[in-house]
């Protein structure tokens, strides 16, 4: 099974998403087992999304300058963006300086009953990292470069301290060569030795920590996904509610609008919906289907003339807007989709429900897909909102115009 998301080269398209969780996975499994996000993750998170190592790379450094983090954290993320190869070589010339200056130090402040060699520590500590440095590299050509720049970087480096620090002792400038090849030299069998001893010594193989890494994140990002459905929401609005609750009696108001609520409950469950929340007088109700949805919200708009007629206690009818529109969503808990509570699709159906005429439905194009017959089934009248466009139905009744047709009176109640 190919585990790997559909990845393009289009900016603004779902997999640099994917590519930015990927990220978050990685950093938090890094942090979890005591690693930073270094090759082996960026090549696991490039497998896992399909996306090109070099482009993970750069999100790597964008999340950085998203996150507006220290100068540190500034240069790591701008370390990672570079080749391995050639941060294998940064390192090496990083340790190399280290070591020529402090071996530099150590014999300025040798001489004199105050020299505890504390430098010359220090160096050793350096020469051990550059050591490690070429050990671990991934090939054998980059551990012989990486020898040869420490070699030839520390002599290098060795002969301008000495100048700037005012050291005597004559460095001689034909000695950088076999320093270079000997650097390279033992670079070469340091890591043949270490390849073939690998496991003894305790080191990870990069190869499969690699897999390791890209083995969890699949099993992340499967149990992230493991509640994602299609669903489709209705977002239904009642037209100019607050000046009808301005003008009527409290308590008439209050049972109008209980009556609108279990009103719409009905409906929405007799399409074998679910209500998913309410706020103030707009409601927001989820259908496993387009076909479901579309039919519980005409219903709703022809049905809401017999609410008005028998249990609409304001003296004002109600009119309702209504949108729908289709999309993926992961519920915590999939048997309650009320879990869901951040869902761009949740948003997007209330926009385009705004933008709906009184008395209409306004149907995304993606829920007008799932529908059968298209958007024939629905109108010919569009709409758009945040940039999705739609499709209104309008009951026959209300004409060419609902936006000024004029609600039925509502008979006096007794």
């Amino acid at each position: 099974m190919d585990h790997r998301l559909e990845f393009e080269h289009t900016p603004g398209t779902l997999s640099e998403d994917s590519v930015d969780q990927m990220l978050v996975l990685a950093e938090r499994l890094r942090a979890e087992n005591g690693g930073v996000l270094d090759e082996s993750a960026i090549q696991a998170v490039a497998e896992a999304t399909g996306a090109p190592v070099d482009y993970v790379r750069l999100a790597v450094k964008l999340r950085a300058d998203k996150q507006k983090t220290s100068l540190a954290a500034n240069l790591r993320a701008q370390f990672l963006t570079l080749e391995p190869a050639m941060r294998r070589y940064v390192i090496t010339g990083v340790f190399a300086a280290f070591f020529a200056l402090l071996s530099t130090l150590e014999l300025k402040f040798s001489t004199g009953e105050n020299s505890y060699g504390i430098f010359g520590m220090l160096a050793l500590i350096a020469l051990t990292g550059g050591l490690y440095n070429v050990c671990v590299s991934r090939d054998s050509k980059t551990a012989a470069v990486c020898g040869a720049l420490f070699g030839g970087g520390y002599y290098a480096m060795n002969a301008i301290f000495r100048a700037l620090l005012v050291v005597h002792g004559r460095i001689d400038p034909i000695l950088l060569i076999p320093f270079t090849l000997g650097g390279a030299v033992s670079g070469l069998l340091l890591h043949r030795i270490v390849s073939q001893y690998r496991g003894k010594l305790g080191l990870k193989d990069p190869v499969k920590e690699r897999q390791d890494l890209l083995r969890q994140l699949v099993d992340l990002q499967e149990k992230l996904t493991s509640g994602e459905q299609s669903m489709t929401f209705l977002s239904v609005d009642i037209v100019g509610s607050t000046r009808m609750k301005e003008k009527s009696d409290p308590l008439n108001v209050e049972f109008t609008f209980n009556e609108y609520h279990q009103f719409i409950e009905r409906v929405t469950r007799k399409h074998s919906g679910r209500v998913h929340s309410t706020a103030g007088d707009g409601v927001t109700c989820a259908f496993d289907h387009a076909q479901q949805a579309f039919a519980a919200a005409k219903n709703m708009q022809t049905e809401i003339l017999e609410l008005n007629t028998f249990r609409n206690k304001i003296g004002m009818p109600i009119v309702l807007r209504v949108g729908l529109h289709s999309g993926t969503v992961v519920a915590p808990n999939a048997d309650d989709i009320k879990s869901v509570n951040f869902a761009h699709v949740i948003d997007i159906a209330a926009h385009i429900q705004k933008a709906c005429p009184p008395g209409g439905v306004a149907v995304s194009d993606t829920a007008v897909a799932y529908l059968a017959g298209g958007a024939a089934a629905v109108g010919t009248q569009k709409v758009q909102a945040q940039g999705i466009e739609g499709t209104i139905w309008l009951p026959r009744k209300a004409g060419a115009n609902p936006s000024t047709q004029t609600p039925p009176p509502i008979p006096e109640q007794s």
